[in-house]
This record gives C-alpha cells, sequence and structure tokens, in this order.
C-alpha cells in the first residue's frame, strides 16, 4: 500500500494506516494478509508487537485468555449487569463499567505479580535465587501489603487454573527464569505467612507470558481482555434471564443500615 503523506503531521504511529485502497497493519494488507489468515490471538499479539508471535507464544496467551477470562458473579460483572438493567441500550457502557471495576485487587494483580517477579530475578545480583524471593516476600510482609499472585477467597486448596498453565508452560518448553522464579516465591511463603497462601492464576499469568517473550508493560491487557469477552456473555445472558435488580435488592437485603449519631447543633 503507497505511503499516504499528510503536510506537517505532528507525530507518527506504526501500527496502521488506512486509505482509500484499504487498511495496512503493520505494513500488512488487512484484507489479503491477515483476514482469514490468522486467529484473534495472534493477530492481538501482532498488533501489540508489531512482529508474527512463533506458535510458544500464541500458545501460552491463548490459554492465559481463557483461564482468566470467567470467573463468575465477580464485581466486575455485577457492575456491568446492573448497569445493562439501567440502560439496556448501553451494552457500551455496561462494557465499560465492567472494565472499570477491575484494577489491582481484580484482574491487575497480574500486573504487579510481574513486578514482583522482575524484582525477584534483580535481587540474583546479590545471591541466590531462593535468597532474594525470601527478601522480596519478607519486605512485602513487614509493609504488610498483600502478595501478588498468592491467595484467593475461593480456591484456598489451590488455583487449578494457575496448575494448568505452568503444567501447559513446562509441556511447550516455555517455563524459564520468571516461571523458576514464581516457585521460589512460593516455597518462601510458608517461612513468613502463618495461614497458607496458594498461588493464584494472576501469579502464574505473567510467569508463563513472560517466559515467553510477551512484553512486561502490557501484562494487564491480558486478563483485560479475556474479561471483556466474558463481560459481552454476561450482558447477552441479562438480556435472556435479568439478575441486575436481583444483585441490586441482594445487596440492600445483605448490608444493614447504620445511622450515625444526630450531631448536637
Amino acid at each position: 500500500m503507497a505511503e499516504t503523506k499528510h503536510p506537517r503531521a505532528a507525530g507518527q504511529t506504526s501500527i496502521a494506516q488506512v486509505d482509500i485502497h484499504g487498511v495496512s497493519v503493520h505494513g500488512k494488507d488487512l484484507s489479503e494478509a491477515l483476514i482469514g489468515k490468522t486467529g484473534f490471538t495472534a493477530y492481538f499479539l501482532f498488533l501489540l508487537t508489531g512482529r508474527e508471535p512463533d506458535a510458544k507464544l500464541v500458545a501460552i496467551t491463548d490459554a492465559c485468555l481463557v483461564a482468566i477470562a470467567e470467573h463468575g458473579l465477580v464485581p466486575s460483572v455485577q457492575a456491568a449487569r446492573m448497569t445493562l438493567a439501567a440502560a439496556p441500550d448501553a451494552l457500551q457502557g455496561a462494557v465499560a463499567a465492567g472494565v472499570l471495576g477491575c484494577g489491582s485487587v481484580i484482574l491487575g494483580a497480574s500486573e504487579s505479580a510481574g513486578q514482583l517477579l522482575a524484582e525477584v530475578l534483580a535481587g540474583r545480583e546479590h545471591g541466590t535465587l531462593a535468597e532474594s524471593a525470601n527478601s522480596v516476600v519478607r519486605a512485602v510482609r513487614q509493609a504488610r501489603k498483600p502478595l501478588p499472585g498468592f491467595g484467593h477467597p475461593t480456591h484456598k486448596l489451590g488455583d487449578p487454573r494457575a496448575h494448568r498453565l505452568l503444567a501447559i508452560a513446562r509441556e511447550r518448553g516455555i517455563a524459564g527464569d520468571h516461571v523458576a522464579a514464581l516457585e521460589a516465591v512460593a516455597a518462601a511463603v510458608p517461612e513468613h505467612y502463618s495461614k497458607p497462601l496458594p498461588l493464584n492464576v494472576s501469579g502464574a499469568i505473567p510467569a508463563v507470558l513472560l517466559d515467553a517473550g510477551y512484553p512486561a508493560t502490557a501484562l494487564k491487557g491480558v486478563p483485560l481482555l479475556a474479561r471483556v469477552a466474558s463481560l459481552i456473555a454476561h450482558l447477552q445472558e441479562e438480556r435472556r434471564q435479568p439478575i441486575g435488580f436481583i444483585l441490586a435488592e441482594a445487596a440492600e437485603h445483605a448490608i444493614a443500615y447504620s445511622a450515625a449519631p444526630a450531631q448536637a447543633s
């Protein structure tokens, strides 16, 4: 596709170019080279990096998307369903409400867990991997902060999604330094926490993705992309089997009202 030149361009993008002849994405013709020739996971990675991803990265990213997309009536899903109940014509608003309900506690923990693994690996300059992991876990515990990627309110005996992702990473020859760092952190946890704190899916996702070559700065994108698919499914069900107002009513019954003491005038 011929390059379209614009006068006085203030910046540039390398992702896509659109003109009368069609669309070019990272230099490839969308209609001729991509549509019908690449799956969505591979296309997402191509959009993200500008390079054709290898089979291992596609496979583990796909597995992570499947693992994190759906987990029942979590807060982000409830927010989306109640929003659609209140505004049935605003699918995009309901999806946005669900996405806005994703943060450092729900879905965003993969990003912070990835940063934790990077810290553990950086600490190898001053000792063994086990010593570095122990030091990092100790610091988190002493700061009274949550340990990213560990613990789960439901999967108290272990998160089966995390174990499956790690198994796939080993089967496909992906597991490397980040998986080793994650295992070192898991081994250090019992020394600093009296209660069991099992590995969860948000800890496994960054370990396997980073070992496969996924960019660390885009880690949060995988759970967000996956959850959007789930939100659309929940909203489609909400149209057929509405529960949005039932959820709101349940909150009214579950939460007691506590009047504040009257202030003296």
